[in-house]
Formats: C-alpha cells, sequence, structure tokens
C-alpha cells in the first residue's frame, strides 16, 4: 500500500488536478488527510468534484481496477476525483468523508468499512445536500445509489460450479464442504452470497444430509476483513480437525478471492493436494491458480466495469443529485457485464429499505473458460499462466507458455464485495 500520510494535502490536491487537466492517472489516493481542499479554481467554476473514501488499499482490487477506471471517466468527463484510503478504520473513514465534504465534493463514493461507518457517513454527506454511492458494499440508507455485482449470483454461481465438480453423496456417504465465508459484518458475506449457494441447491442438501459442513455447521467460518492471513490459519485448523478425525475434504466453499488464497496456502502449507475452492472478483494470483489447477472456479467480477458505471453515475449526480434519476451511457459498460436495464432499479436490502441500485453481472471462470480473461484484457496469457507449471493440472491454454514468475503478484486478494 502506498503511504501519504506525511504529505500536505494541498500539495497532493495540485497533483491530483494536474493529472485531471493532463488527462492521466492520479496519484494513489492519501492514506490520511490532512491540509486544505480541493484547488479552488475547480469549486468556483462549478466543476465536478468527485470525492472517494476507500476502506483500504492493502489489497490489489481497488488500485489496480476499481480506482483507475472511476478516475478515467470522471476525468474524462471534466471532473476531478479526490479520493482517500481508510486503511480499514471506521474512525479514519469518517474523517477521510468530512474532510472530502470540506473540500467542496459534490458527490461522494463510499466502499464502506462497516455498514456502522458507512451509515454515519452518508449522514454526513446527506445532511451537506450530497449525493452518495453506495460502491460494492450495501449501506443499509435509502437514500443510496447502491452500485455492485449481483451477489447473490456470485453465490449461485460458485456453488452451481462447486455441486456440478463435487456433487452431494449420500445419506451414508455425503460429499464434505468446508464453508469459509468473509466478513461478518458484510451483507455481502453474511446475507447475498449464502442465499446464491441456497439457490444452488447447497441447503437442500445439506438437509437431506447428502453434504456434510465440516466446519461450524451450518454456517461455516467467517473471516474478519475478508483477511487472506486469517482464512490460512483457519483453514489449517479445519485440515487439523479432519485429519484427526480421518475425514476426507472434498470441497471448499470460499466466499471471495481472499479467502480462497488463504485456503490454498493452508493445503499447500499442510501438503494436503488439491481440493476444488471457490472464489470471487478474478484477482491475479487467484485467476493464476485456477490455471494451475489450485483454484476450481473464479466468479469474475469485471471491476473495470463497475468503476466506469460509477464514475459515470457521479458525473450525472453532480449535474442532478437525485438518485432516482441516473441512467448509465449507452457503452460505459461492456455487454458482459452491463445490467439489462441501464436506468436504475428498486433494491430492496435485507434491512427492509428500498434503494436505487445499478447491478452489473457476473462471469464464472473455470479452466474450460480463460480465454474469456484474455479476449478482454484483463490478464496476459503469459501472466495467466505463471505458476502452470504441472502438466497434470495446469489448463490446455497454458500449454508451451513459459512460467514468468516474475510477473505474479502477492499473496493478497481482494476483499469482495467484495
Amino acid at each position: 500500500m502506498i503511504n501519504k500520510r506525511g504529505a500536505g494535502l494541498l500539495g497532493a490536491i495540485m497533483l491530483l488536478a494536474a493529472a485531471c487537466n493532463s488527462g492521466t492517472s492520479s496519484p494513489a489516493p492519501a492514506s490520511h488527510p490532512a491540509g486544505s481542499g480541493a484547488p479552488a479554481s475547480a469549486a468556483a467554476s462549478g466543476q465536478c468534484i468527485v470525492g472517494v473514501s476507500w476502506n483500504n488499499f492493502q489489497q490489489p482490487r481497488w488500485a489496480a481496477k476499481d480506482r483507475p477506471s472511476m478516475q478515467r471517466t470522471i476525468t474524462n468527463g471534466g471532473g476531478i476525483m479526490i479520493d482517500f484510503d481508510a486503511n480499514l478504520s471506521d474512525t479514519q473513514q469518517l474523517t477521510d468523508v468530512q474532510t472530502l465534504i470540506n473540500q467542496g465534493a459534490k458527490v461522494i463514493v463510499l466502499l464502506a468499512q462497516s455498514g456502522t461507518s458507512g451509515a454515519q457517513a452518508v449522514k454526513l454527506a446527506t445532511d451537506a445536500g450530497i449525493p452518495v454511492i453506495a460502491y460494492d458494499r450495501l449501506i443499509e440508507d435509502p437514500k443510496v445509489l447502491y452500485m455492485s455485482f449481483n451477489n447473490t449470483d456470485v453465490g449461485k454461481a460458485e456453488a452451481t460450479a462447486m455441486l456440478a465438480k463435487v456433487p452431494p453423496g449420500t445419506a451414508d456417504k455425503p460429499a464434505n464442504y468446508v464453508l469459509i465465508k468473509g466478513d461478518p459484518g458484510d451483507a455481502n458475506a453474511s446475507t447475498f452470497l449464502p442465499a446464491g449457494w441456497d439457490d444452488a441447491g447447497l441447503k437442500a442438501a445439506v438437509d437431506a444430509g447428502t453434504i456434510k459442513i465440516l466446519n461450524n455447521p451450518p454456517d461455516g467460518t467467517f473471516t474478519k476483513a475478508w483477511d487472506t492471513t486469517t482464512a490460512t490459519s483457519q483453514m489449517e485448523a479445519i485440515i487439523d480437525s479432519a485429519n484427526a478425525a480421518g475425514t476426507k475434504i472434498d470441497a471448499i466453499l470460499a466466499e471471495n478471492d481472499s479467502t480462497a488464497l488463504g485456503s490454498v496456502a493452508a493445503l499447500k502449507n499442510k501438503s494436503y493436494g488439491i481440493v476444488p475452492i471457490s472464489g470471487q472478483d478474478g484477482d491475479t494470483a487467484n485467476l493464476q491458480n485456477v490455471a494451475a489447477g489450485w483454484q476450481y472456479v473464479d466468479v469474475w467480477k469485471d471491476a473495470n466495469q463497475l468503476g466506469n458505471a460509477a464514475g459515470a453515475a457521479a458525473l450525472q449526480l453532480c449535474k442532478d443529485p437525485n438518485v432516482a434519476n441516473v441512467t448509465i451511457p449507452s457503452g460505459i459498460i461492456d455487454a458482459a457485464s452491463a445490467p439489462d436495464n441501464l436506468a436504475v432499479q428498486d433494491f430492496t436490502t435485507p434491512g427492509n429499505n428500498v434503494e436505487k441500485s445499478l447491478i452489473l453481472k457476473v462471469q464464472p471462470i473455470t479452466q474450460d473458460n480463460l480465454q474469456k480473461i484474455i479476449d478482454a484484457k484483463w490478464l496476459t496469457l503469459p501472466v495467466l499462466c505463471a505458476n502452470a507449471t504441472d502438466p497434470a493440472t495446469a489448463a490446455s491454454i497454458c500449454a508451451g507458455q513459459a512460467p514468468t514468475p516474475a510477473a505474479a503478484p502477492s499473496s493478497a486478494a481482494s476483499p469482495s464485495g467484495s
């Protein structure tokens, strides 16, 4: 993570404005706001200033995919984007949002650290008359525009693929599943993804006794902050327990790529061998694991498209702050990710709030369709196949590819909304 806490905010904003005016990407967001606000000329001219609060930049997705796409769309539309990294702190996120308001932001895009900080941040913004986009994580407030992927469909795609790969057994010999979930405070982890799993048939199989949940049945294990290291430790303990009971782990339903990456690390640390694993986000390390055979399915959420959509929505909200009037222009989102209707739709939350929303589509990726990743220029073939060195498990698309270990990313993966 790039840390600019010691830098003066005025200098950072001046650099940001220069980047916007030149059409290039801005520097990485300041980790901690301090100093003065957006350029006075931008505020005086009525230029669209979009303030973005990221909950963290420790995982790669936000910096590598969402942020550049959002920045580019806003800049190309004549706006300025100012953003901060809350570094997994509720308190810091609220400070960041207040600073963005003070700097003259006309729209706030908020990747909430938690439901609590999210709700408080929305109140800060809406009390100041500033519309809020709840970015990729639900905030229970009917005033926000919720923009994300269909996270119930993510769960359904994960479980559908896994149930096909490792079908339910019998009441006498059930298939043994492990459930590795994300942060318990995130509705994606506690509500949407499990609902998708159940839609695919997991609950029915568990109730019938043809699938047995080995860890904390029937709910599985939650992973605070979707942390890869925590997921590794949890999975190692589950492996030890299964080994002690003489039980074979048949499948691991991991909710996202960071928990999937931790699960793979545990399997390797314990010399357990390959077990089919799910994930979501399309992080580089995880798609490399799909190519190498260590992860079975990765539900790809093209974060570039979500960043594009949020940037376009923010530009519209600068002109008209009514979230109900937002419609994404045709061509902003690729057809494979675009919802059927580009106008915002009503979405009923688990808390029974009705919010305006724009929900993008997802695509499950296995070794059979990795070509989609190449065609979309999400990864190059040498990077995708960097770890696919074992012909017995490697994807056919990697045949003949020379490994390029230097291209492999760090072991961290993104928290979904990952």
